[in-house]
């Protein structure tokens, strides 16, 4: 599965007017006993986590202890889908999937996101709900017909059978187009100063070996709007380029790579190439030189290694010189050695079902 994940409460910035409010819940089961985890993140940030086996329920950001704190009967829905309403939902998914997948054993994960994205400029929303089943896309919520989307063969039975709850495909639309939009404008209310400061990174050139491509490098930037990419006399380019996806660093920052395959560049053109970093909603982008002496790297030169090597080789010839001795004066006084040698060795599907429990 791409991306999916937990349910409880996420936002995610994906431009300067562009937010997304997320929710993830991740339902186990298998070796142990059922276990059910939620997340949640406001544009990017992760803003709450809960856990209905041990009955935990916990904000994540200090603004979004303000939004419960004034409205406690927000607070009080979200935990009742982490204590309740989605474990119910999950267990009984769990069930229907043992009989009509045959599933007698083995670990398996059921997966479910659902959010919106709303642009506060033209003020467009798009809503989403879909579910994953171990690690595979299982199926999405088409909001254009209402209907459900099967992303694999294994989900058309279920497919079908939550195409005929027209009450629920209507519930689960007014979320996506009216409440989830709704919570999202006060989150970000709230969030402001938090969810939409821009944050620069470090950016740095690292290379494994000297054949090896030059990987520029940026570290610590926030929102995660943004481009990276090489250029030469000015201009960007693509070949020889190797684009990195931006990941998320553990303090709520993110990080991504750039490669440039130098190869077929001579040392005296290394000074056409530069890196290019852009934060969206920054005015000035970062500009790192292509220079040899600002390459980071652990490799060592070959005349580093002279000395040790050296020293090994002399080490090797008294040990060798040694032995030699010690056997031939063994030899003289009658002693017989063998020589050793070490080796390396290295279903019946049945038509059991169960209903959609929506996004309320």
């Amino acid at each position: 599965m791409k991306k999916l994940f937990l349910l409880l409460l996420f936002c995610h910035v994906s431009s300067g007017v562009k937010h997304s409010l997320k929710f993830f819940f991740t339902a186990s089961f298998g070796v142990s006993d059922f276990q059910l985890v939620g997340t949640g993140e406001v544009d990017g940030t992760e803003t709450g986590y809960c856990d209905s086996n041990r009955k935990i329920a916990e904000t994540r950001q200090d603004w979004v202890k303000k939004v419960f704190e004034n409205d406690p009967g927000h607070w009080q829905r979200y935990t009742q889908q982490c204590f309740q309403r989605q474990p119910n939902f999950f267990k009984a998914m769990i069930h229907s999937f043992k009989q009509l997948f045959n599933i007698s054993e083995g670990v398996h994960i059921f997966q479910k996101m659902s959010g919106c994205e709303w642009d506060d400029e033209t003020g467009e929303v798009r809503g989403f709900i879909q579910y994953g089943y171990d690690g595979e896309d299982f199926m999405s919520f088409d909001l254009n017909t209402l209907t459900w989307i099967a992303l694999t063969p294994k989900a058309v039975t279920m497919k079908l059978l939550w195409d005929a709850e027209k009450a629920r495909a209507i519930e689960d639309e007014h979320f996506l187009t009216q409440n989830y939009p709704e919570w999202l404008k006060n989150y970000v209310n709230y969030g402001r100063s938090s969810l939409q400061r821009k944050d620069l990174p470090s950016v740095s050139l690292l290379q494994k070996t000297p054949s090896s491509p030059v990987s520029c490098h940026a570290t610590g930037f926030y929102p995660d709007r943004a481009t990276m990419f090489w250029r030469k006399d000015g201009e960007e380019i693509h070949e020889d380029v190797d684009h990195g996806e931006i990941l998320p660093n553990n303090d709520g920052s993110f990080q991504m790579s750039v490669d440039l395959n130098l190869s077929s560049v001579t040392p005296e053109d290394w000074r056409r190439y530069d890196c290019v970093f852009h934060l969206s909603g920054v005015k000035d982008d970062i500009v790192t030189k292509l220079d040899k002496a600002m390459i980071r790297t652990n490799w060592k030169k070959p005349s580093d290694m002279t000395v040790p090597i050296v020293a090994a080789v002399v080490v090797f010839a008294l040990i060798f010189i040694t032995a030699a001795g010690f056997m031939a004066y063994k030899k003289m006084k009658g002693f017989a050695y063998p020589v050793a040698t070490a080796l390396l060795t290295t279903p019946n599907k049945k038509n059991v079902l169960v209903q959609h429990a929506g996004v309320s």
